[in-house]
């Protein structure tokens, strides 16, 4: 998976976003503001069509309206505005009409400015970009990618607001749990993924390891210019790495592994090879 998914791309002419403090929203009436602002709202370099290529299949989704704007538009959010939340979907959409046996999670977790109109414009759009490819809430244990393919279902909405209980293809917010480290310290994100593996629910749930890293107001302050990728994720993201190589998939071991920049190391690739342990227990098993 990958974190901030849509980030890619964010516009710097757009006001700053609602999920920002008002004091950040004052001070981004200064042009040079916003420049620093993108710097350390971006934390991926693929659209999703190239992560999808890459191997992503979880999709970590931030989602507002534009204040003052008419209508019920909604668009990808982090600090500043990202594209349209319906050439999103639309893109995705796109490969797995090319890709029938392909699967993906789309994980909607936080939204900003958005009343209930919002909401049911957007799902609305859910519905009628993905139409039958979407999976109705089941048993997790059931989901095998058998079931998906029989059901020629290739969608998993993930919706954390209480409408979701109006539609069946709308998963609740607690099957996708994600555990949040907020640290800047790799020893400390590491630790702290280990910990909320050992607490991992058995049965019911998926679980999203967040392998990443988050800067606080004074690491902004202090490497301005730098970013979050020059400054957070390029020095440690080996060691995250290493540490992804050492798990192993299954109950109460990871499950969905998301991170920043996924393709500035072997990241999808060394995930999608922890799917062979349990190929190997298969065959140990019988």
């Amino acid at each position: 998976g990958s974190h901030d998914s849509f980030s890619y791309w964010v516009d710097e002419r757009s006001p700053v976003g609602p999920d920002q403090a008002t004091a950040i929203k004052r001070l981004a009436r200064i042009s040079l503001v916003k420049k620093i602002m993108k710097k350390w709202s971006v934390t991926q370099n693929l659209t999703f069509k190239e992560q999808l290529e890459g191997g992503i299949r979880y999709f970590d989704l931030r989602v507002s309206s534009k204040p003052g704007e008419i209508g019920h538009e909604t668009y990808f959010i982090h600090g500043l505005f990202g594209i349209r939340v319906w050439d999103g979907l639309k893109e995705i959409n796109t490969f797995l009409e090319q890709h029938p046996k392909e699967v993906v999670f789309l994980d909607f977790n936080h939204f900003y400015a958005m009343d209930d109109s919002h909401h049911f414009f957007l799902i609305n759009r859910i519905r009628s970009v993905f139409g039958s490819k979407l999976c109705s809430v089941e048993c997790v244990e059931y989901v095998t990618l058998q079931y998906m393919w029989e059901k020629k279902h290739q969608v998993l909405i993930f919706y954390h607001y209480p409408l979701y209980q109006e539609y069946s293809f709308l998963w609740p917010g607690n099957k996708m749990p994600a555990p949040w480290a907020n640290t800047t310290n790799v020893h400390k994100l590491l630790q702290f993924l280990e910990t909320t593996l050992e607490e991992r629910s058995r049965y019911g749930t998926f679980h999203v390891s967040q392998a990443i890293l988050t800067p606080r107001v004074k690491t902004i302050a202090r490497h301005l210019i730098r970013g979050l990728k020059n400054t957070l994720v390029d020095r440690n993201l080996p060691m995250i790495l290493n540490w992804v190589k050492a798990q192993k998939p299954g109950v109460m071991g990871v499950n969905i592994i998301t991170s920043d920049f996924v393709e500035l190391v072997d990241f999808a690739a060394t995930v999608i090879a922890l799917n062979d342990l349990l190929l190997e227990e298969d065959e140990s098993a019988t």
